[in-house]
Order: C-alpha cells, then sequence, then structure tokens
C-alpha cells in the first residue's frame, strides 16, 4: 500500500515539474514572439543606415515595376503587347542592379544576346521551311545541336566568360524557344517580334532609371573601397602596437575574434579580391558622366591585389597578440617607443597614399620621411642595447653550443645502434645534459645498461638554455613582422605612383596636409549588391 503511495506522488510530482517546463517554455516563446517585431524593424534599420543607397535602390526598382505593369494594366498597350508583356516584367526584374556598370553590363548582354538569337533563328527557320517536313525537323535538331554546342564552349573563352557570359546564356535561351517552338507554331514570327519589343522596352526602363535617376556608379565605388582598404590597413597596423605594449597580458577568446576591430579591418581587405574584379568590370561599361570616370580600373585591381598581400603581414602581427607564449612586460617596454614611432609612420604613410588617391592628386614626395628611418635606426640601436635578451651571454652562448653539439652526436649514435636493438638513455633539457654528456666522453668504454630509456632529443630546449632569451623570442617574431610591413609599403607606393601616373593625377602642393586619426580602426565597406549571373 506504502508503495502505492509512493509512486502516486512520484506520479504527481513528475506532472507538477512538466507542467512547470511547459510554462517555462511557453513565457519564453511569447517573449521571442513579443520582441520579434522590434528585431526586426531594427535589422530594417540597420541595413538602411549602413548604406542608404539601398533604400533610394529598393524605390527605383518598385518603380520601374510600377511603369512596366503598365504594359498589363492599360488596355491599350495590352492590345497592342498581349501576353508576352511579362517579358518587360522579367527583364526588369534580372537586369535592374545596384550599380549602373552592373545594370549596363547585363542590360546590354540581355539585349545584344536576344537580338543575335532572333536572328539566328530567323535565318535557320528560313533555310528550314524550303525543306520538306521531314527534312525540316532534322534540320532544326541539327541547328540546335551545334549552335548550343559552339555558344557553350565559346563561354570557356576567358574574356567572353568574363564581360559576355549571361549575353551567351541568353542568346541559348532564346534561340532554342523560337527554333524549337517555330517547328508547332505558325505564328512565331510574331510572338518573337512582341518578345523582343518588350525586353527593349524592359531594358530600356532599366537604363533609364540606373543612369538618371540618382546613379550609382561601379567606378566610384571602387575608388571609395580602396580609400577605406588604405585606411583601415594604416588604422590597424597603429591599434595592433598599441595593443601589443598597452595590454600585453589581455586574454581574448578565440570566438570574440569576429568582433575585434582590428581583424575586421583587414578582413575587409582580404575579402575584396572578388569584389573589387566585380566593381571593375562594371566600371569598364559605365559611360563617361564626369571627368574622373575614365581612370584605369584594373590598376585598382592590381592595387588591391598588393594591399592583400600588404595585410598578410597585419595578420600575422595581430596574431602575435593572441599567442600563448608572450614576452614579459618588463621586456617590451624597453622597446616601446621606436617599435610605436615606426607604427606611426607607416600608418601616416598609408593615409598618405589614402588622401592622395581621395582627392585624385599625387602622394608627396616625401611620403617615406626622415621620420621613418630615424625610428627604424633606434629600433635597431634598443635590439642591439640588449644582446644577452637575443643571444644570452658569452657563458651561455658557449652552453649553447655544446648542449646542441651533444644533442646531435647522441641522436647520430642512436641511429646507428638502433640496427642492433639498443637503446640510449634520453637527453635531458637543461644544463646537466651537457656534463652527462662530458661524462660519456670521458669513458672510453661504458657499460651498456639494460634499463636506459629511448632517446628523445629536444634539440630546440636543448640549444635555448638562457632563460631571457627564451623570452625574447615572442617579441623577437613581432618586431621582424613590423618592420616586414616598411619593406612592403614600398610595393603599396610603387602602385598608387603608378596609378596617378595613368590616370593622371594632379601634382602634389606643399600646401596639401594629411591629418592622421589613431582611434581604433573601424572599416565600413560598402557591401554593394553585387550580380548574380544566371539564365534568367
Amino acid at each position: 500500500m506504502s508503495s502505492t503511495r509512493v509512486h502516486a506522488s512520484m506520479d504527481t510530482a513528475m506532472a507538477a515539474l512538466d507542467k512547470e517546463k511547459w510554462k517555462k517554455n511557453i513565457h519564453v516563446l511569447s517573449e521571442k514572439l513579443r520582441k520579434f517585431p522590434g528585431l526586426v524593424w531594427q535589422k530594417i534599420g540597420k541595413v538602411g543606415r549602413d548604406d542608404p543607397r539601398r533604400i533610394v535602390h529598393a524605390l527605383k526598382v518598385g518603380l520601374s515595376l510600377t511603369l512596366v505593369s503598365l504594359l498589363y494594366l492599360l488596355e491599350p498597350l495590352f492590345e497592342g503587347i498581349g501576353q508576352n508583356a511579362i517579358w518587360a516584367v522579367m527583364t526588369v526584374v534580372v537586369v535592374l542592379e545596384f550599380t549602373a556598370g552592373a545594370t549596363l553590363c547585363k542590360g546590354l548582354n540581355r539585349g545584344l544576346g536576344t537580338l543575335l538569337a532572333g536572328s539566328l533563328a530567323f535565318f535557320i527557320e528560313f533555310i528550314a521551311n524550303k525543306s520538306g517536313h521531314v527534312f525540316r525537323a532534322v534540320f532544326i535538331g541539327a541547328a540546335v545541336f551545334l549552335i548550343g554546342g559552339a555558344a557553350t564552349y565559346m563561354r570557356f573563352f576567358p574574356h567572353i566568360k568574363k564581360n559576355y557570359d549571361y549575353g551567351v546564356v541568353i542568346f541559348l535561351l532564346t534561340f532554342n524557344l523560337i527554333t524549337v517552338s517555330s517547328y508547332r507554331v505558325t505564328n512565331v514570327l510574331r510572338i518573337a517580334h512582341q518578345r523582343l519589343y518588350t525586353i527593349a522596352i524592359g531594358c530600356g526602363i532599366c537604363l533609364l532609371m540606373s543612369l538618371f535617376v540618382f546613379p550609382i556608379w561601379s567606378g566610384e565605388d571602387l575608388h571609395n573601397t580602396t580609400v577605406s582598404k588604405l585606411e583601415g590597413l594604416a588604422k590597424c597596423i597603429e591599434a595592433c602596437v598599441n595593443e601589443y605594449f598597452s595590454n600585453p597580458e589581455q586574454e581574448v577568446a578565440q570566438d570574440k575574434l569576429c568582433d575585434d576591430p582590428i581583424y575586421q579591418g583587414y578582413k575587409d581587405v582580404l575579402d575584396s579580391k572578388s569584389r573589387d574584379e566585380t566593381l571593375a568590370l562594371h566600371a569598364s561599361w559605365e559611360p563617361r558622366h564626369s571627368r574622373h570616370c575614365r581612370y584605369p580600373w584594373q590598376q585598382y585591381v592590381k592595387l588591391g591585389n598588393v594591399l592583400r598581400h600588404f595585410s598578410y603581414t597585419i595578420v600575422a602581427l595581430h596574431g602575435c597578440l593572441r599567442t600563448e607564449i608572450q614576452t614579459p612586460r618588463s621586456v617590451r617596454v624597453l622597446f616601446k617607443d621606436p617599435c610605436m614611432r615606426v607604427a606611426s609612420e607607416v600608418s601616416k604613410a598609408l593615409m598618405e597614399l589614402a588622401s592622395s588617391i581621395k582627392n585624385r592628386r599625387h602622394c608627396s614626395p616625401e611620403i617615406l620621411s626622415d621620420h621613418l628611418h630615424e625610428a627604424l635606426h633606434d629600433l635597431n640601436i634598443a635590439i642591439k642595447s640588449q644582446p644577452r635578451l637575443f643571444l644570452g651571454s658569452k657563458k651561455n652562448q658557449a652552453s649553447n653550443m655544446l648542449a646542441l653539439q651533444a644533442a646531435t652526436q647522441a641522436n647520430h649514435q642512436k641511429h646507428e645502434k638502433d640496427h642492433h636493438g639498443v637503446s640510449l638513455s634520453s637527453v635531458k633539457t637543461d644544463s646537466s645534459a651537457l656534463l652527462e654528456w662530458k661524462n660519456k666522453r670521458g669513458n672510453e668504454q661504458p657499460k651498456e645498461n639494460p634499463e636506459r630509456k629511448t632517446l628523445r632529443p629536444q634539440l630546440s630546449k636543448i640549444a635555448i638554455t638562457s632563460l631571457e632569451f627564451s623570452e625574447a623570442l615572442p617579441f623577437a617574431a613581432f618586431a621582424s613582422l613590423l618592420v616586414e610591413t616598411v619593406a612592403r609599403l614600398d610595393n603599396v607606393i610603387e602602385e598608387v605612383e603608378e596609378l596617378g601616373r595613368i590616370a593622371c593625377f594632379k601634382e602634389f602642393k606643399p600646401g596639401d596636409e594629411v591629418v592622421v586619426d589613431c582611434e581604433t580602426p573601424k572599416i565600413d565597406v560598402t557591401q554593394n549588391y553585387l550580380p548574380s549571373y544566371g539564365a534568367d
């Protein structure tokens, strides 16, 4: 009887727990539903604040769709075009892109592909009509096979794939629709004319909206993003050095790396290859809309490649802040001033390059000032003034060489005696290893000990017997990477000067000065809406 009561009480308790759990889940779900409209509104506002041009583009697409829908809504236009008006709507949806260059590229590709496909289809239809019914089907099938295979093979040509791939896809689609339909439909010529008219109307509306209603130019986007990348890299370098010397022992979780402003700074540069190439391609399609629009856009792509190689050094420099083994703060402070001066001068040079591109002028002839060379000289003197940190004392140097020789010879003996099944004793990683090796050399006929352990030489630990030397290694890597940024800066300067020469930048005036902002790097490179080429 008592066991029955116990089971009943346990069931009651479990039911109560399940009820509480259901209440908690319902409460959490209701809270999420209550906050959902606010979160959606915040997301909408954030997308618009990041780039207000997105709002303009959305309004332009809505207005274009409204205009093209008049082909359906207005009775006189619908009677003249009919059901083929849907092709105009599809053209607007597919062709109207974020920038004018992208719209021109897709619009002209679509129009040219449709025109060529229609003309070739009419020629095939004319020849097929001169033959019999059976031969007509064979001829149409052979034409579809040959032209489809040839056009698809042309898509592998680099120049065609880069500039006219979408047009070739539209050519294949239109040619097959008209050619195959002509075998069963008698008025295919009229249908083709109507489709061509509607596609032309759709392309015309798209070009009108892109070129004359708040136009967004791909060339200007490429120009501005290049400036932003230079400014971002300048801030990244200075921020890395400041953080290295100000918070040397600060631990940063790996899962929070994406929120690090330094990481976001060089990440935008590393991820810019595809965006730069697409913007340069679209900019080459844009008409001359100002005196600055005929720039060598491919030179911007080359500059972007150099900036990515430059940013690799910053990635490694930033990695020095996250390593497990760190140089003590007492050692870092010895080299703080020269390192910060080097970083400041590199940052100033990058900001000067960004200003020269932004203002479309040549950079200063003294962009690599004497201050940078003085900072490098001071860093070199500071490192040489502390030889014990990097080379150890003379006594430690001799011990390091002897210990390294001992480990090498022991390792060689192990390989010789392994064939006889003899294992040597392990080599220690401190100064006692050297003493043990000397004692073994004094014994001409050492006795074999069956209890000796397998040799496991660790040359890196044996060679580094100085504590100061091991502590200075992380800083040596950091200083080497910092000097590497100075070496790679020359490549960036050469590409910017080449860009200014080809684009005919105005000459530098002594009054043109650059103000360097030393805030924490925060790049907001606009992620433009880039088209996805498909067979729409």
